[in-house]
């Protein structure tokens, strides 16, 4: 299903290459922001406006299940919109830094990465049907490997969602670091399946003996029978983490960032129908920037310096 890897360099450096090689385009989506002024900014008679998304699930599938929302946005913005998917969730990063994108949705790590180097802003995060807009990072194994701690994990085959994915990778490392864990030198090899769901099917196929992931992405393929809670077990949970947030470019108009701020914001009592993008989500409300100090605590905790990450 994918390539393993067994990794031979720290994870900072892993990260640091990545932002500096990742692509900023698919196959399918490679046209740019049109209109841009001397300044930087688009003109004020925006022509299209790009959104970036993280790959969370099945290309396909994802898109699909964002037609409403990306009809809505067309409809209360008065001008065309487009959507990006990158391999990757460093695709995206190195998107907006390019400026190729004008709005993302990012992982919280990934945010403060792009934060960081891309001049992103967060304006709004999901609320889930449980009333949160936060979420967890979840451990899992298959119910035949004899896993059963954080401790057993020595000597198997692991598998993360991607370097800068937050409940996929970055909070299972910490809670590994905190157990006494080195997944580099405890875990025969360590892999990167590139999804949420990836990881999911991975375990349950015993391609991998256990695997880091979000409860969202575990629910909801749970939901849709695609796993089973019966096999796919969960040893470890992390405690709540900040949602994973929309943001814009710093550089766009002020005019512009208000009218698709309030355009999310408005969504569930507009267009409720729009809101079947990301994980279930029954509504967006206003998220700023040091929601996620928690995240840049986290990278400190694994000694991720992110004002060296290029």
């Amino acid at each position: 299903m994918f390539k393993k890897i067994k990794w031979l360099i720290l994870l900072p450096a892993l990260v640091i290459t990545l932002l500096l090689t990742a692509g900023c385009g698919s196959k399918q989506e490679k046209a740019a922001v049109q209109s841009s002024s001397p300044g930087g900014q688009p003109a004020a008679q925006t022509e299209e406006i790009k959104i970036g998304l993280i790959p969370a699930e099945d290309q396909e599938e994802m898109l699909k299940r964002f037609d409403g929302t990306i009809t809505y946005l067309e409809n209360k913005l008065g001008t065309k919109v487009k959507t990006f998917v990158a391999t990757d969730y460093t695709g995206v990063i190195e998107a907006m830094r390019a400026k190729k994108i004008d709005v993302a949705f990012f992982g919280p790590f990934s945010y403060a990465l792009a934060a960081d180097k891309a001049d992103a802003e967060c304006f709004a995060v999901g609320v889930r049907s449980n009333g949160k807009s936060t979420y967890h990072s979840i451990i899992i194994t298959h119910k035949d490997s004899g896993i059963k701690t954080l401790n057993d994990l020595k000597g198997r085959d692991f598998v993360f969602v991607d370097p800068a994915s937050t409940s996929g990778n970055l909070v299972p490392r910490s809670m590994m670091k905190k157990a006494g864990i080195d997944p580099e030198k405890d875990f025969k090899n360590v892999v990167y399946a590139g999804g949420h769901d990836a990881v999911e099917l991975a375990v349950k196929n015993k391609k991998a003996a256990a695997g880091a992931d979000s409860d969202i992405t575990y629910e909801k393929m749970a939901a849709k029978k695609l796993i089973s809670p019966e096999e796919n077990i969960i040893i470890a949970k992390s405690d709540p983490l900040p949602g994973s947030p929309i943001a814009y470019r710093q550089d766009l108009p002020e005019e512009l960032k208000e009218k698709i701020r309030q355009a999310f914001l408005n969504m569930h009592r507009e267009n409720p129908q729009a809101l079947g993008g990301y994980g279930e989500i029954i509504r967006y409300e206003e998220a700023k920037d040091s929601d996620y100090d928690i995240v840049r605590e986290t990278a400190k905790v694994l000694d991720l310096d992110l004002t060296k990450m290029k």
